[in-house]
Parts: structure tokens; sequence; C-alpha cells
């Protein structure tokens, strides 16, 4: 049987997707699906044509989680060095970041979903870190979840790994918006336009802003806020004059 590629990546008027199509796993992340997610973004992460990345999936789940193949200390690094890569990668990039979650997502594919910087979800998506269920603290989630909810909320859902719906995800601050299962589609597609209408330069500043915020002290944020302030400015006041 000839092989077909688990994630399919294309590119059409300034917005890049990553398809998820491994529905038979549950849309589980395999090691040749992170690495074509990491050479596109490597390819794409900076170029000017590329301004949105949409993250979605075919079949019943969104993602529940990714291929555990490791059988010693040295090829589990390597899976957990590649998974680590991906998301710092996605967190890295200058595209602003939409997950679709049509469906389930659970463990890796909830955290995946989490660090995009719009995280849509269907009202009738089952969410999880399930890891705890079999001993196994999901660390590389634990790393960034508090940046998104708080350690009350968030510290439950980790240890106990019981399902949550999209509703208490919202509540905890985890993702951006339910949508209605049929309008989820809709929903993206009208963001990205929304952020395509947008100053290229300024929304990728904007982005780098309150992603670096996030890192450093008040002091910090505001010297940086300085100098963006000026940089923008003078880079609108040149666009005005052309």
């Amino acid at each position: 049987m000839q092989n077909r590629p688990l994630v399919h990546v294309t590119q059409s008027a300034g917005v890049l997707s990553f398809t998820l199509d491994n529905p038979d796993a549950g849309n589980e992340i395999t090691g040749a699906m992170f690495e074509t997610m990491l050479d596109a973004l490597a390819a794409h992460g900076d170029s000017p044509g590329a301004r949105v990345l949409r993250i979605r999936a075919r079949g019943p789940a969104f993602c529940t989680g990714r291929e555990r193949s490791g059988v010693d200390a040295s090829s589990i690094h390597t899976e957990v060095r590649r998974l680590i890569a991906l998301k710092k990668a996605l967190r890295a990039t200058s595209m602003i970041t939409i997950a679709e979650v049509h469906g389930d997502a659970h463990g890796f594919g909830m955290g995946l979903a989490m660090l995009c910087d719009f995280t849509l979800v269907a009202s009738n998506a089952g969410l999880a870190f399930p890891e705890m269920r079999k001993g196994l603290p999901p660390a590389a989630i634990m790393a960034y979840l508090t940046r998104f909810g708080g350690v009350k909320q968030t510290f439950p859902l980790v240890l106990f790994g019981e399902a949550f719906t999209p509703a208490q995800a919202l509540a905890a601050g985890l993702i951006s918006e339910v949508c209605r299962p049929e309008e989820l589609t809709a929903r993206a597609e009208a963001l990205a336009d929304r952020i395509l209408s947008l100053d290229a330069d300024g929304a990728r500043h904007c982005k780098a802003f309150f992603r670096d915020a996030q890192d450093a002290t008040p002091d910090a944020n505001f010297r940086l806020a300085s100098e963006m302030l000026v940089v923008d400015s003078l880079r609108l006041r040149d666009a005005a004059r052309r």
C-alpha cells in the first residue's frame, strides 16, 4: 500500500494550513507528522506571504495525543526533543495561529491547541489531559499550562485526568471561544480574514510583544514598549508619506 501523508500542508492567500489526517489513530501525531510540521514552520515561519497558520484535522477527533514508540532513554529523549521543538516553533512563529478543534483533543492534542494564539473549540468536543491515569505527569504541557489558567483551575485537570467540557476550558482561560460545531470553520475563516486585514508588520510586532512580555519583568516590558512605539510610529509615518 502506498504511504500517504498524515498531515497536509497547504498555503493560499496568506494562510498556511496544517491538516492532521491520521483518523484511524485518533489523529495522534507520529514522528513523521512532527517532522513535516517542523519543516513547514522553518520554511514559512518568517515568510511575508504566510501571515496566518490554521491547524485543523480530518476525522472525528482533532488530536488525541502523540505516538509513543520510544523503547529506551535515547529514543524517548528523541521523541521529547521533537515534540518540544514543535511547541517552541509554534510559539516563536511570527504567524498568528488558529487551532480549529472540531472534535476530541486529549493530552498533546489539547496542549497543541492551547499554544495557538486563538483556540476555537466546537461545543461537542471532549477535552482531557489523561496522562496521569497511566501514572505519567504531562510535563511538556505543565511547563506552560499555568500561563493560560490558574493553578487552582488547572492542577485538578492534570492530576485526575478527567474529561472536561469546552465551557470549562473557556472559564479556566485555556481556550478562546466555544463554537457551534456547524459554525466552527466559518468562525475560523472570518478570524483569519480579520487578521489578514490588519497591517502585517503591526500584527507581527503585536504578537511578538505579547510573547516576549510573558518572560520579562515589567521594567523590561516598558523598555521594549518604548522601542516598539518608536519603530512602528516611524514605519507608519513613512508609509503615509509614500
